[in-house]
């Protein structure tokens, strides 16, 4: 992992909201730590938290992309017991002191929980695909120590701040350098700008070395073109109502994946991190000869996943985002370019999770109802609306 600092760079930064759109951006731009709107960063200047807004990516956030939130009231939200989702958001926006500014991230309870200045929170691929093995916590206690807390699973949002203050009740935050997240992220802090950043390169690198060092790289095979593709299109574009964009996924991960005999049980166990579920649904069809009978196959899965898990929710369309051709790799599946691409990113870094996770045991990320809970969440469907 790069540290990007420069210190003419930060010099010229007028204040610390300047200096918090700096390092954000400095972390946004490497998709091996924020991918596509995972993550997120906050200030506090005396008593408001300045944090990232709903609908700004960290790799092209602006000052208006920091929505200031007065800290009093984020801090009592976090002494009640209990706060639905459109109450954390109404509370957060009701204590906005920019009434333009856009809704707070519905981290921002746990940003103003954490006594320090800059927070910085990731999705880094390294960190997650430790963490989505059978034995993540043990190999995060051999790799960090006691340098950080390792915090389970828990519901993005207000759950999660709620677990965290629970956990840090007796904990003297200067013992820590930052917070893992199981199947999640992880957290730095610090009263300096350049210190938090510089410490969430430090513990991801510490997470990429130990992958590189645990793990092998596949070989580069020559593999030929992907059959099918008009067939799969044809497919997608029936369950989507209108045209679709494909795009290729061949790298030596993906393809690895792709000739793996159980991949179709792999892919079942959830995703590189959760948020992730809302733009590849929680399976892929996997597809070896006869892609409309793999297809039927995924509306008949997929149907099955919904009413095992749906509480009163209306059914998504069952339509894959992507697709594993058996021995060729992947192909994702968009309504337009964006999303195609959005989708390919998303499922090259999945891919070599997967296999790097395999390799240390066995991939296992989250259970499917708590998949469900992420992809079927408002606030998280409410980002493929922005």
């Amino acid at each position: 992992m790069i540290n990007r600092w420069n210190e003419v760079e930060a010099i010229a930064c007028k204040d610390l909201v300047d200096l918090r759109v700096y390092t954000s951006r400095l972390q946004g731009v490497e998709p091996d730590l924020v991918l596509h709107g995972g993550g997120n960063t906050s200030v506090k200047v005396g008593d408001t938290l300045y944090v990232k807004g709903s609908g700004w990516s960290l790799d092209t956030i602006e000052r208006p992309g920091f929505s200031p939130v007065k800290m009093d009231v984020l801090l009592a939200m976090a002494e009640l017991d209990h706060l639905s989702d459109s109450e954390l958001v109404a509370g957060q926006r009701a204590a906005l002191l920019d009434e333009k500014a856009p809704n707070p991230s519905i981290e921002a309870v746990l940003h103003a929980l954490i006594p320090f200045t800059f927070v910085d929170h990731t999705h880094a691929d390294a960190v997650a695909t430790i963490s989505n093995t059978s034995d993540g916590e043990v190999r995060f206690n051999e790799i960090y120590g006691k340098r950080v807390l390792i915090v389970p699973y828990v519901m993005p949002g207000f759950e999660l701040a709620k677990t965290i203050r629970r956990m840090t009740r007796d904990l003297s935050w200067d013992t820590i350098e930052g917070l893992v997240l199981l199947n999640h992220g992880i957290f730095t802090f610090h009263a300096d700008a350049k210190a938090s950043y510089d410490k969430m390169i430090e513990l991801v690198g510490m997470a990429e070395a130990y992958l590189e060092e645990q793990t092998v790289v596949p070989e580069t095979e020559d593999v030929s073109a992907f059959p099918q593709k008009d067939a799969i299109a044809r497919q997608a574009s029936e369950l989507l109502a209108c045209e679709v964009v494909l795009k290729e996924v061949r790298t030596p991960y993906a393809v690895a994946l792709s000739k793996i005999a159980n991949v179709g049980d792999i892919v079942r166990k959830g995703q590189l991190t959760p948020e992730h579920v809302i733009r590849t649904k929680p399976f892929p069809v996997i597809i070896d000869r006869d892609p409309e009978k793999a297809f039927r196959r995924f509306q008949k899965d997929y149907s099955e996943y919904f009413r095992s898990h749906e509480n009163g929710e209306i059914m998504l369309d069952p339509c894959p985002r992507y697709a594993i051709i058996r021995n060729h790799g992947l192909i994702a599946i968009g309504r337009n370019e964006k999303e195609a691409g959005i989708i390919a990113d998303i499922i090259e870094h999945t891919a070599k999770a997967m296999v790097q996770a395999e390799q240390l045991g066995g991939w296992r990320s989250l259970d499917e109802k708590d998949v469900f809970a992420i992809e079927y969440w408002e606030l998280e469907q409410a980002k493929l609306k922005g």
